[in-house]
Protein backbone atom coordinates (compact mmCIF):
# COMPACT_ATOMS: atom_id res chain seq x y z
CA UNK A 1 0.00 0.00 0.00
CA UNK A 2 2.92 2.31 0.57
CA UNK A 3 3.86 1.96 -3.08
CA UNK A 4 0.32 2.74 -4.08
CA UNK A 5 0.24 5.90 -2.03
CA UNK A 6 3.59 6.98 -3.41
CA UNK A 7 2.45 6.55 -6.98
CA UNK A 8 -0.80 8.30 -6.25
CA UNK A 9 1.13 11.21 -4.79
CA UNK A 10 3.23 11.74 -7.92
CA UNK A 11 0.37 13.55 -9.55
CA UNK A 12 0.53 16.10 -6.73
CA UNK A 13 4.23 16.84 -6.77
CA UNK A 14 7.60 15.24 -6.13
CA UNK A 15 10.97 15.45 -7.81
CA UNK A 16 11.19 15.75 -11.62
CA UNK A 17 12.73 12.28 -11.76
CA UNK A 18 9.81 10.61 -10.02
CA UNK A 19 7.37 12.60 -12.14
CA UNK A 20 9.05 11.57 -15.41
CA UNK A 21 9.21 7.96 -14.23
CA UNK A 22 5.49 8.00 -13.45
CA UNK A 23 4.80 9.57 -16.86
CA UNK A 24 6.79 6.91 -18.69
CA UNK A 25 5.17 4.15 -16.63
CA UNK A 26 1.75 5.44 -17.66
CA UNK A 27 2.47 4.53 -21.30
CA UNK A 28 2.99 0.75 -20.94
CA UNK A 29 0.33 0.57 -18.28
CA UNK A 30 -2.18 2.25 -20.53
CA UNK A 31 -1.19 -0.04 -23.40
CA UNK A 32 -1.55 -3.10 -21.17
CA UNK A 33 -5.15 -2.05 -20.56
CA UNK A 34 -5.98 -2.00 -24.28
CA UNK A 35 -6.50 -5.77 -24.68
CA UNK A 36 -8.66 -5.81 -21.55
CA UNK A 37 -10.80 -2.91 -22.77
CA UNK A 38 -10.98 -3.69 -26.48
CA UNK A 39 -11.07 -7.49 -26.38
CA UNK A 40 -12.00 -8.44 -22.83
CA UNK A 41 -14.85 -6.00 -22.24
CA UNK A 42 -16.24 -6.43 -25.76
CA UNK A 43 -16.18 -10.22 -25.56
CA UNK A 44 -17.72 -10.29 -22.10
CA UNK A 45 -20.47 -7.85 -23.01
CA UNK A 46 -21.33 -9.92 -26.07
CA UNK A 47 -21.34 -13.08 -23.97
CA UNK A 48 -23.62 -11.50 -21.36
CA UNK A 49 -26.15 -10.31 -23.93
CA UNK A 50 -26.14 -13.65 -25.74
CA UNK A 51 -26.37 -15.70 -22.56
CA UNK A 52 -29.18 -13.65 -21.05
CA UNK A 53 -31.14 -13.84 -24.33
CA UNK A 54 -30.90 -17.65 -24.13
CA UNK A 55 -32.41 -17.86 -20.64
CA UNK A 56 -35.98 -18.39 -21.97
CA UNK A 57 -34.68 -21.45 -23.84
CA UNK A 58 -33.07 -22.82 -20.70
CA UNK A 59 -29.55 -22.69 -22.11
CA UNK A 60 -28.90 -19.34 -20.46
CA UNK A 61 -29.60 -20.84 -17.04
CA UNK A 62 -26.41 -22.86 -17.48
CA UNK A 63 -24.28 -20.28 -19.28
CA UNK A 64 -25.19 -17.03 -17.48
CA UNK A 65 -23.59 -17.78 -14.06
CA UNK A 66 -20.09 -18.54 -15.42
CA UNK A 67 -20.30 -15.53 -17.74
CA UNK A 68 -21.32 -13.22 -14.89
CA UNK A 69 -18.56 -14.68 -12.72
CA UNK A 70 -16.10 -13.80 -15.49
CA UNK A 71 -17.50 -10.25 -15.63
CA UNK A 72 -17.10 -9.96 -11.85
CA UNK A 73 -13.51 -11.18 -12.05
CA UNK A 74 -12.80 -8.75 -14.92
CA UNK A 75 -14.18 -5.81 -12.92
CA UNK A 76 -12.37 -6.92 -9.77
CA UNK A 77 -9.08 -7.00 -11.67
CA UNK A 78 -9.65 -3.39 -12.81
CA UNK A 79 -10.45 -2.37 -9.22
CA UNK A 80 -7.11 -3.81 -8.11
CA UNK A 81 -5.23 -2.00 -10.88
CA UNK A 82 -6.97 1.26 -9.96
CA UNK A 83 -5.72 0.90 -6.39
CA UNK A 84 -2.17 -0.18 -7.22
CA UNK A 85 -1.53 2.10 -10.20
CA UNK A 86 -3.51 5.22 -9.31
CA UNK A 87 -4.28 4.97 -5.60
CA UNK A 88 -8.02 4.95 -6.35
CA UNK A 89 -10.01 2.66 -4.07
CA UNK A 90 -13.17 1.20 -5.63
CA UNK A 91 -15.01 -0.86 -3.01
CA UNK A 92 -16.41 -4.20 -4.11
CA UNK A 93 -19.89 -4.86 -2.75
CA UNK A 94 -21.05 -7.97 -4.57
CA UNK A 95 -23.30 -10.40 -2.82
CA UNK A 96 -21.48 -13.58 -1.80
CA UNK A 97 -21.16 -15.98 -4.69
CA UNK A 98 -23.44 -19.03 -4.57
CA UNK A 99 -21.95 -22.50 -5.01
CA UNK A 100 -20.25 -22.75 -8.38
CA UNK A 101 -21.88 -26.00 -9.51
CA UNK A 102 -25.21 -26.58 -7.80
CA UNK A 103 -26.84 -29.96 -8.32
CA UNK A 104 -30.34 -30.08 -9.72
CA UNK A 105 -32.33 -27.79 -11.97
CA UNK A 106 -34.01 -25.73 -9.23
CA UNK A 107 -30.71 -24.79 -7.52
CA UNK A 108 -29.29 -23.80 -10.90
CA UNK A 109 -32.24 -21.45 -11.49
CA UNK A 110 -31.81 -20.00 -7.98
CA UNK A 111 -28.10 -19.63 -8.65
CA UNK A 112 -28.75 -17.70 -11.86
CA UNK A 113 -31.47 -15.50 -10.37
CA UNK A 114 -29.29 -14.60 -7.41
CA UNK A 115 -26.53 -13.35 -9.70
CA UNK A 116 -28.95 -11.49 -11.98
CA UNK A 117 -30.67 -9.71 -9.09
CA UNK A 118 -27.43 -8.41 -7.62
CA UNK A 119 -27.35 -4.66 -8.43
CA UNK A 120 -23.56 -4.71 -8.56
CA UNK A 121 -23.72 -7.25 -11.41
CA UNK A 122 -25.53 -4.74 -13.60
CA UNK A 123 -23.15 -1.95 -12.64
CA UNK A 124 -20.36 -4.22 -13.89
CA UNK A 125 -22.24 -4.89 -17.15
CA UNK A 126 -22.95 -1.18 -17.66
CA UNK A 127 -19.26 -0.50 -17.12
CA UNK A 128 -18.40 -2.92 -19.95
CA UNK A 129 -20.20 -0.63 -22.45
CA UNK A 130 -18.11 2.36 -21.44
CA UNK A 131 -14.86 0.47 -20.93
CA UNK A 132 -14.81 -0.80 -24.52
CA UNK A 133 -15.18 2.76 -25.86
CA UNK A 134 -14.27 5.66 -23.55
CA UNK A 135 -12.16 3.34 -21.43
CA UNK A 136 -10.15 2.31 -24.48
CA UNK A 137 -9.61 5.95 -25.45
CA UNK A 138 -8.43 7.03 -22.00
CA UNK A 139 -6.10 4.03 -21.78
CA UNK A 140 -4.51 4.92 -25.13
CA UNK A 141 -4.07 8.63 -24.44
CA UNK A 142 -0.69 8.40 -22.62
CA UNK A 143 0.78 6.39 -25.52
CA UNK A 144 -0.84 8.58 -28.17
CA UNK A 145 0.59 11.80 -26.72
CA UNK A 146 4.17 10.50 -26.68
CA UNK A 147 3.82 8.77 -30.06
CA UNK A 148 2.38 11.90 -31.66
CA UNK A 149 5.18 14.03 -30.18
CA UNK A 150 7.84 11.61 -31.45
CA UNK A 151 6.29 11.76 -34.90
CA UNK A 152 6.88 15.50 -34.97
CA UNK A 153 10.54 14.96 -34.09
CA UNK A 154 10.84 12.35 -36.85
CA UNK A 155 9.54 14.86 -39.39
CA UNK A 156 12.06 17.41 -38.17
CA UNK A 157 14.84 14.81 -38.40
CA UNK A 158 14.37 14.53 -42.18
CA UNK A 159 11.34 12.41 -42.99
CA UNK A 160 9.99 15.40 -44.94
CA UNK A 161 12.81 14.94 -47.45
CA UNK A 162 11.61 11.41 -48.25
CA UNK A 163 7.94 12.29 -48.62
CA UNK A 164 8.34 15.85 -49.83
CA UNK A 165 7.34 14.99 -53.42
CA UNK A 166 3.90 13.78 -52.35
CA UNK A 167 2.65 17.17 -51.23
CA UNK A 168 2.39 18.66 -47.75
CA UNK A 169 1.71 16.33 -44.83
CA UNK A 170 -0.47 17.85 -42.17
CA UNK A 171 1.03 17.33 -38.77
CA UNK A 172 -1.78 18.64 -36.60
CA UNK A 173 -2.15 22.16 -38.01
CA UNK A 174 1.36 22.33 -39.55
CA UNK A 175 1.64 21.54 -43.33
CA UNK A 176 5.03 19.83 -43.57
CA UNK A 177 6.49 20.48 -47.04
CA UNK A 178 9.95 21.86 -46.32
CA UNK A 179 12.69 22.32 -43.78
CA UNK A 180 11.06 25.25 -42.00
CA UNK A 181 7.71 23.53 -41.60
CA UNK A 182 9.48 20.32 -40.55
CA UNK A 183 11.25 22.27 -37.82
CA UNK A 184 7.89 23.70 -36.77
CA UNK A 185 6.48 20.17 -36.62
CA UNK A 186 9.46 19.15 -34.51
CA UNK A 187 8.87 22.05 -32.14
CA UNK A 188 5.19 21.15 -31.88
CA UNK A 189 6.14 17.53 -31.27
CA UNK A 190 8.50 18.56 -28.49
CA UNK A 191 5.73 20.59 -26.86
CA UNK A 192 3.39 17.57 -27.10
CA UNK A 193 6.05 15.33 -25.50
CA UNK A 194 6.54 17.81 -22.64
CA UNK A 195 2.78 18.02 -22.16
CA UNK A 196 2.59 14.24 -22.21
CA UNK A 197 5.29 13.96 -19.56
CA UNK A 198 3.37 16.48 -17.48
CA UNK A 199 -0.09 14.97 -17.84
CA UNK A 200 0.29 11.26 -18.65
CA UNK A 201 -0.19 10.19 -14.99
CA UNK A 202 -3.30 12.37 -14.89
CA UNK A 203 -4.58 10.82 -18.13
CA UNK A 204 -4.12 7.29 -16.77
CA UNK A 205 -5.75 8.34 -13.52
CA UNK A 206 -8.64 9.65 -15.60
CA UNK A 207 -9.19 6.13 -16.94
CA UNK A 208 -9.53 4.78 -13.42
CA UNK A 209 -11.67 7.71 -12.31
CA UNK A 210 -14.05 6.79 -15.14
CA UNK A 211 -13.97 3.20 -13.90
CA UNK A 212 -14.71 4.34 -10.36
CA UNK A 213 -17.64 6.48 -11.52
CA UNK A 214 -19.27 3.41 -13.03
CA UNK A 215 -18.26 0.64 -10.61
CA UNK A 216 -18.43 2.51 -7.31
CA UNK A 217 -21.46 2.08 -5.12
CA UNK A 218 -23.94 4.97 -5.32
CA UNK A 219 -24.39 7.07 -2.20
CA UNK A 220 -28.02 5.97 -1.93
CA UNK A 221 -26.91 2.34 -1.57
CA UNK A 222 -24.50 3.28 1.23
CA UNK A 223 -27.23 5.25 2.97
CA UNK A 224 -29.71 2.40 2.59
CA UNK A 225 -27.20 -0.07 4.03
CA UNK A 226 -26.45 2.33 6.88
CA UNK A 227 -30.17 2.68 7.67
CA UNK A 228 -30.61 -1.10 7.63
CA UNK A 229 -27.62 -1.49 9.93
CA UNK A 230 -28.91 1.16 12.36
CA UNK A 231 -32.36 -0.46 12.37
CA UNK A 232 -30.85 -3.85 13.11
CA UNK A 233 -28.60 -2.58 15.89
CA UNK A 234 -31.47 -0.58 17.40
CA UNK A 235 -33.56 -3.75 17.62
CA UNK A 236 -30.61 -5.61 19.12
CA UNK A 237 -30.11 -2.84 21.68
CA UNK A 238 -33.81 -2.89 22.65
CA UNK A 239 -33.76 -6.69 22.96
CA UNK A 240 -30.56 -6.60 25.01
CA UNK A 241 -31.99 -3.94 27.32
CA UNK A 242 -35.19 -5.95 27.81
CA UNK A 243 -33.18 -9.10 28.55
CA UNK A 244 -31.01 -7.21 31.04
CA UNK A 245 -34.08 -5.84 32.81
CA UNK A 246 -35.54 -9.35 33.04
CA UNK A 247 -32.25 -10.63 34.47
CA UNK A 248 -32.18 -7.89 37.10
CA UNK A 249 -35.82 -8.54 38.06
CA UNK A 250 -35.13 -12.29 38.30
CA UNK A 251 -32.00 -11.81 40.39
CA UNK A 252 -33.78 -9.41 42.73
CA UNK A 253 -36.79 -11.71 43.07
CA UNK A 254 -34.85 -14.92 43.57
CA UNK A 255 -32.01 -13.46 45.60
CA UNK A 256 -32.08 -10.28 47.64
CA UNK A 257 -35.86 -9.99 47.75
CA UNK A 258 -36.30 -13.55 49.02
CA UNK A 259 -33.65 -13.01 51.71
CA UNK A 260 -35.25 -9.74 52.83
CA UNK A 261 -38.66 -11.43 53.08
CA UNK A 262 -37.13 -14.25 55.13
CA UNK A 263 -35.40 -11.69 57.33
CA UNK A 264 -38.72 -9.90 57.91
CA UNK A 265 -40.38 -13.16 58.90
CA UNK A 266 -37.53 -13.97 61.30
CA UNK A 267 -37.81 -10.53 62.89
CA UNK A 268 -41.55 -11.05 63.31
CA UNK A 269 -40.88 -14.35 65.07
CA UNK A 270 -38.23 -12.67 67.24
CA UNK A 271 -40.77 -10.07 68.27
CA UNK A 272 -43.12 -12.85 69.46
CA UNK A 273 -40.38 -14.85 71.22
CA UNK A 274 -38.23 -12.15 72.77
CA UNK A 275 -39.98 -12.26 76.19
CA UNK A 276 -40.80 -15.97 76.61
CA UNK A 277 -37.80 -17.57 74.76
CA UNK A 278 -34.85 -15.14 74.60
CA UNK A 279 -32.41 -17.84 73.49
CA UNK A 280 -34.48 -18.74 70.44
CA UNK A 281 -35.03 -15.07 69.69
CA UNK A 282 -31.25 -14.51 69.84
CA UNK A 283 -30.67 -17.35 67.37
CA UNK A 284 -33.25 -15.91 64.99
CA UNK A 285 -31.63 -12.48 65.27
CA UNK A 286 -28.29 -13.99 64.27
CA UNK A 287 -29.97 -15.69 61.30
CA UNK A 288 -31.62 -12.39 60.30
CA UNK A 289 -28.26 -10.64 60.51
CA UNK A 290 -26.72 -13.27 58.24
CA UNK A 291 -29.62 -12.90 55.78
CA UNK A 292 -29.11 -9.16 55.69
CA UNK A 293 -25.39 -9.62 55.01
CA UNK A 294 -26.13 -12.14 52.22
CA UNK A 295 -28.74 -9.81 50.72
CA UNK A 296 -26.25 -6.95 50.79
CA UNK A 297 -23.61 -9.09 49.03
CA UNK A 298 -26.10 -10.14 46.36
CA UNK A 299 -27.12 -6.54 45.81
CA UNK A 300 -23.44 -5.59 45.45
CA UNK A 301 -22.94 -8.40 42.91
CA UNK A 302 -26.04 -7.26 41.05
CA UNK A 303 -24.82 -3.66 40.93
CA UNK A 304 -21.40 -4.88 39.83
CA UNK A 305 -23.10 -6.73 36.97
CA UNK A 306 -24.89 -3.55 35.90
CA UNK A 307 -21.89 -1.23 36.16
CA UNK A 308 -18.86 -2.36 38.17
CA UNK A 309 -17.64 0.25 40.67
CA UNK A 310 -14.03 -0.25 39.59
CA UNK A 311 -15.03 0.61 36.02
CA UNK A 312 -16.75 3.81 37.11
CA UNK A 313 -13.96 4.83 39.48
CA UNK A 314 -10.76 3.76 37.70
CA UNK A 315 -11.62 3.17 34.06
CA UNK A 316 -11.49 0.34 31.55
CA UNK A 317 -7.85 -0.64 31.98
CA UNK A 318 -8.02 -1.25 35.72
CA UNK A 319 -11.44 -2.89 35.38
CA UNK A 320 -10.00 -5.42 32.92
CA UNK A 321 -7.04 -6.01 35.24
CA UNK A 322 -9.50 -6.67 38.05
CA UNK A 323 -11.31 -9.16 35.82
CA UNK A 324 -8.04 -10.92 35.07
CA UNK A 325 -7.19 -11.27 38.77
CA UNK A 326 -10.41 -13.23 39.38
CA UNK A 327 -9.68 -15.81 36.68
CA UNK A 328 -8.17 -19.21 37.47
CA UNK A 329 -5.62 -18.86 34.63
CA UNK A 330 -2.58 -16.57 34.38
CA UNK A 331 -3.56 -13.52 32.33
CA UNK A 332 -1.16 -10.90 30.93
CA UNK A 333 -2.90 -7.54 30.53
CA UNK A 334 -1.43 -4.70 28.45
CA UNK A 335 -3.22 -1.34 28.51
CA UNK A 336 -2.44 1.71 26.39
CA UNK A 337 -5.24 4.22 26.94
CA UNK A 338 -4.26 7.90 27.14
CA UNK A 339 -7.78 8.80 28.27
CA UNK A 340 -11.24 7.38 28.88
CA UNK A 341 -13.97 6.68 26.33
CA UNK A 342 -17.58 7.65 26.93
CA UNK A 343 -19.27 5.64 29.67
CA UNK A 344 -21.58 3.60 27.35
CA UNK A 345 -18.64 2.62 25.13
CA UNK A 346 -16.47 1.83 28.14
CA UNK A 347 -19.21 -0.35 29.62
CA UNK A 348 -19.78 -2.20 26.33
CA UNK A 349 -16.05 -2.87 25.94
CA UNK A 350 -15.77 -4.06 29.55
CA UNK A 351 -18.63 -6.55 29.35
CA UNK A 352 -17.48 -7.75 25.94
CA UNK A 353 -13.99 -8.35 27.34
CA UNK A 354 -15.54 -10.12 30.32
CA UNK A 355 -17.48 -12.43 28.00
CA UNK A 356 -14.38 -13.15 25.91
CA UNK A 357 -12.34 -14.02 29.00
CA UNK A 358 -15.12 -16.21 30.37
CA UNK A 359 -15.37 -18.08 27.05
CA UNK A 360 -11.61 -18.59 27.00
CA UNK A 361 -11.65 -20.07 30.49
CA UNK A 362 -14.68 -22.28 29.89
CA UNK A 363 -14.12 -23.58 26.37
CA UNK A 364 -10.58 -22.95 25.12
CA UNK A 365 -8.74 -25.41 27.41
CA UNK A 366 -6.06 -22.74 27.54
CA UNK A 367 -3.12 -22.47 29.89
CA UNK A 368 -2.53 -18.75 29.45
CA UNK A 369 -4.43 -15.69 28.20
CA UNK A 370 -3.17 -12.37 26.88
CA UNK A 371 -5.30 -9.20 26.83
CA UNK A 372 -4.35 -6.05 24.97
CA UNK A 373 -6.40 -2.87 25.42
CA UNK A 374 -5.43 0.17 23.39
CA UNK A 375 -6.74 3.19 21.52
CA UNK A 376 -5.31 4.14 18.14
CA UNK A 377 -6.65 6.96 16.01
CA UNK A 378 -10.39 6.89 16.62
CA UNK A 379 -10.69 3.20 17.45
CA UNK A 380 -10.79 1.46 20.83
CA UNK A 381 -9.60 -2.12 20.45
CA UNK A 382 -9.52 -5.03 22.88
CA UNK A 383 -7.69 -8.20 21.83
CA UNK A 384 -7.96 -11.45 23.78
CA UNK A 385 -5.58 -14.26 22.82
CA UNK A 386 -5.37 -17.72 24.35
CA UNK A 387 -3.19 -20.76 23.69
CA UNK A 388 -6.12 -23.18 23.74
CA UNK A 389 -7.49 -25.69 21.24
CA UNK A 390 -9.06 -23.15 18.84
CA UNK A 391 -12.14 -23.75 16.73
CA UNK A 392 -14.12 -20.75 18.04
CA UNK A 393 -16.54 -18.90 15.76
CA UNK A 394 -18.64 -15.72 15.75
CA UNK A 395 -21.67 -17.05 13.93
CA UNK A 396 -25.21 -17.43 15.17
CA UNK A 397 -25.45 -19.91 17.98
CA UNK A 398 -21.91 -19.33 19.21
CA UNK A 399 -21.05 -17.64 22.49
CA UNK A 400 -19.63 -14.70 20.58
CA UNK A 401 -22.89 -13.80 18.81
CA UNK A 402 -24.12 -11.84 21.83
CA UNK A 403 -20.85 -9.93 22.00
CA UNK A 404 -21.18 -9.08 18.33
CA UNK A 405 -24.71 -7.77 18.83
CA UNK A 406 -23.62 -5.70 21.84
CA UNK A 407 -20.84 -4.07 19.79
CA UNK A 408 -23.15 -3.47 16.83
CA UNK A 409 -25.01 -0.86 18.85
CA UNK A 410 -21.85 1.26 18.74
CA UNK A 411 -20.86 0.39 15.14
CA UNK A 412 -18.26 -1.93 16.62
CA UNK A 413 -16.92 -5.05 14.96
CA UNK A 414 -15.71 -8.42 16.18
CA UNK A 415 -12.97 -10.39 14.39
CA UNK A 416 -12.14 -13.98 15.26
CA UNK A 417 -9.08 -15.99 14.26
CA UNK A 418 -9.29 -19.48 15.71
CA UNK A 419 -7.78 -22.29 13.63
CA UNK A 420 -8.25 -25.79 14.91
CA UNK A 421 -5.42 -26.44 17.32
CA UNK A 422 -5.20 -22.77 18.27
CA UNK A 423 -4.26 -20.19 19.17
CA UNK A 424 -7.46 -18.15 19.30
CA UNK A 425 -7.36 -14.38 18.86
CA UNK A 426 -10.54 -12.34 19.23
CA UNK A 427 -10.40 -8.62 18.54
CA UNK A 428 -13.18 -6.14 19.14
CA UNK A 429 -13.07 -2.59 17.84
CA UNK A 430 -15.37 0.30 18.72
CA UNK A 431 -15.03 3.73 17.08
CA UNK A 432 -14.75 6.40 19.78
CA UNK A 433 -12.69 9.30 21.06
CA UNK A 434 -11.08 9.55 24.47
CA UNK A 435 -11.64 12.32 26.96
Amino acid sequence: MAGTNAEAGRADGGTPGTWIRASLQAVPRGLSLVPATLVGSTALLTAVLLSVSLIPLGIGILTTPPVLRAVRAHATRRRHLAEHWAGILIPEAHRPLPPERPDGWAPRVTHCVRLLTDPVTWRDVRWLWVDMSAGLLTALLPFVTLAFGLEGLVWAAGLWRVLGDHGPYWYAFVPVDGESTAMAAGGLGLVVIVLGLCFNPVLLRGHFMLTKALLDRPLTADLAERIDRLTETRHDAVDASAAELRRIERDLHDGAQARLVAMGMDLGTVEALIERDPAQAKALLAKARQNSADALNELRDLVRGIHPPVLAERGLGDAVRALALRLPLPVDVTVDLPGRPDAPVESAAYFAASELLTNAVKHAQAERIWVDVRHSGVMLSVTVTDDGVGGAGAGEGSGLAGVERRLGTFDGILAVSSPVGGPTTVTLEIPCVLS
